[in-house]
């Protein structure tokens, strides 16, 4: 049954892959970007939804340092009706320099999708919104499994501004996970 999950996920993820990895006209991915610092695990606070997310919640990333230079990305949600955790790993590649936060991913073969870092918090690297290809793609992630109402409503607000539909925003349940507050110092500064 995972399995055939995992593959499933893997096909939706390639066949979103073939739209490309380019910017949302109208968005600019951050510089100055510190990969090392964004490496670990951040948690999913809000995405709009697809079929290879539907259903899930407790949703994280962690990304570490591969091997021959990539960064090792691990999807990890919990569908909760079916009781079980759904995980699937892929790579990523800067499609520009390391200090552009302009990567393409893979999960499945030599398809590749666009992920565009276009707001961090880039005192604490807490907080980041991503974008795919076009406006159909958007994530805002978080270090902590939840975000203050202030940051996120900024996040939110800013995601609207740039055009995405923001109230088709699915907001992640973190259940059982302790609330960690963002440090004071972190700004929406891109």
């Amino acid at each position: 049954m995972i399995m055939k999950r995992l593959c499933w996920l893997a096909l939706s993820l390639a066949l979103i892959a073939c739209s490309g990895t380019e910017t949302p006209k109208g968005i600019q991915p951050v510089s100055d970007f510190k990969p090392d610092q964004y490496l670990g695990t951040w948690y999913e606070i809000a995405r709009l939804d697809h079929s290879f997310e539907r259903g899930l919640d407790q949703v994280t990333a962690t990304y570490s340092k591969a091997d021959d230079g990539s960064i090792k990305v691990i999807n990890r949600g919990y569908n909760a009706k079916k009781k079980q955790w759904d995980e699937v790993e892929g790579k990523a590649y800067f499609v520009e320099t390391p200090d552009i936060g302009k990567l393409k991913v893979s999960f499945f073969g030599p398809f590749y999708g666009a992920y565009n870092i276009f707001v961090l918090d880039k005192v604490n690297y807490n907080f980041a919104m991503i974008a795919g290809p076009d406006r159909d793609y958007l994530w805002i992630l978080s270090r902590s499994p939840q975000l203050s109402f202030p940051v996120k409503a900024e996040l939110v607000s800013r995601a609207q501004a740039l055009g995405f539909d923001t109230s088709k925003l699915i907001y992640v349940n973190h259940g059982g996970l302790e609330s960690i507050k963002i440090p004071h110092g972190s700004t929406m500064r891109d």
